[in-house]
């Protein structure tokens, strides 16, 4: 059974910074891409970053120079670090990953497996 465990979020001041993590278990890890993103109260779930098995790395444009994707393959687990946080940052986040070495990992649909999600919240 695949588990994705979403911690590190909270409510933090604009201009802030807050680390994410998420720990992945009941996949061999080291083969998956895995994506953050993140969803908005009344609105869709939006791609944020994605790491590939081989650590290439893509970000949205709304967090590309302010927020960075790391995993570590021994520990099974995908950070997102996330700084210079403005309002519209808001969001629950969410950890996923996905099995597809063809995709570009920046849909919604490529991820097979989710994390419950954690509540980021900034106040202004």
């Amino acid at each position: 059974q695949v588990l994705l465990v979403e911690s590190g979020g909270g409510l933090v001041q604009a201009g802030g910074s807050l680390r994410l993590s998420c720990a992945a278990s009941g996949l061999t890890f080291r083969g998956y891409r895995m994506g953050w993103f993140r969803q908005a109260s009344g609105k869709e779930r939006e791609f944020i970053a994605t790491i590939s098995a081989s650590a290439d790395t893509y970000y949205a444009t709304s967090v590309k120079g302010r927020f960075t994707i790391s995993r570590d393959n021994a520990k099974n687990t995908v950070d997102l670090q996330m700084n210079s946080l403005k309002p519209e940052d808001t969001a629950v986040y969410y950890c996923a990953a996905s099995g597809s070495t063809l995709r570009l990992g920046r849909q919604v649909g490529e991820y097979g497996y989710w994390g419950q999600g954690t509540q980021v919240t900034v106040s202004s």
